[in-house]
């Protein structure tokens, strides 16, 4: 079992900066695929990015490769989510999943699930 808690959310203007976090517990954090989903209102929750448990591979939506990534710390159960040039429709709650398994795009994949983040970007 893992326990996920997510921070590092706020207010931004757009083509601003964020770091999310997403801090693990339980010693078997290194072993499972990470993710970062987020859901805006009215929509559904959709792929952000992932990692691998040694972070040796990471996966990125189309809406955001090359401005957000994602990153972990095994040593410290820590995945993280550097969001740069962020613009409105970034706008959401944002959540970090784990799953046994290798990565994965969809939901339905994660075991675990954190509380979310807000995350809010003005224009």
């Amino acid at each position: 079992q893992v326990q996920l808690v997510e921070s590092g959310g706020g207010l931004v203007l757009a083509g601003g900066s964020l770091r999310l976090s997403c801090a693990g517990s339980g010693r078997t954090f290194s072993a499972y695929a990470m993710g970062w989903f987020r859901q805006a209102p009215g929509k559904e929750r959709e792929f952000v990015a992932a990692i691998r448990w040694n972070g040796g591979s990471a996966y990125y939506a189309d809406s955001v490769k090359g401005r957000f990534t994602i990153s972990r710390d095994n040593a410290k159960n820590t995945v993280y989510l550097q969001m740069n040039s962020l613009k409105p429709e970034d706008t959401g709650v944002y959540y970090c999943a784990a799953r046994r398994s290798g990565t994965a795009y969809y939901t339905g994949a994660y075991d675990h699930w954190g509380q979310g983040t807000q995350v809010t970007v003005s224009s």
